[in-house]
């Protein structure tokens, strides 16, 4: 997709649940060894009370959606502001959504607005994200 042919309003998502071994791959290729990420233990005595999975796993969800829906291949990801509302426990099923915000066709830019929801459709994790289109 181009500049040319995104609409302000278009938007698409992707679903996952968060699995145990989903977590521990993201703190094996980031280095975040948090124990709120990997310890039953640690973790209960939290104000989460369990397990929780790293914020950074949520948002690189995001990424699948802008990379290979919307808009879709060859988008380079500029940049991400995330607020980070409700912890994601294993096994929630999360709905990562994006949606055309601004368009700047002089700078081939969109402005998402990001929202990923759990299985409850409450919002885990708001934000922003501006991304470069293909030409």
């Amino acid at each position: 997709m181009t500049i040319k042919e995104i609409k302000v309003g278009d938007a698409a998502f992707f679903e996952k649940t968060i699995t145990e071994a989903d977590v521990c791959l993201f703190a094996e290729v980031s280095g975040d060894h948090n124990p709120v990420h990997l310890d039953d233990t640690y973790a209960a005595k939290t104000m989460f009370q369990k397990r929780i999975a790293h914020g950074g796993l949520i948002n690189s969800l995001f990424s699948t959606v802008l990379g290979t829906q919307l808009p879709g291949e060859g988008t380079i990801y500029l940049s991400q502001e995330s607020k980070f509302i409700r912890p994601v426990y294993l096994n929630d099923h999360i709905r990562a959504c994006v949606e055309a915000e601004e368009i700047n066709e002089e700078k081939n830019r969109v402005r998402m607005k990001t929202i990923a929801y759990n299985q409850h459709n409450e919002a885990v994790v708001v934000g922003h994200a501006i991304v470069m289109l293909p030409k």
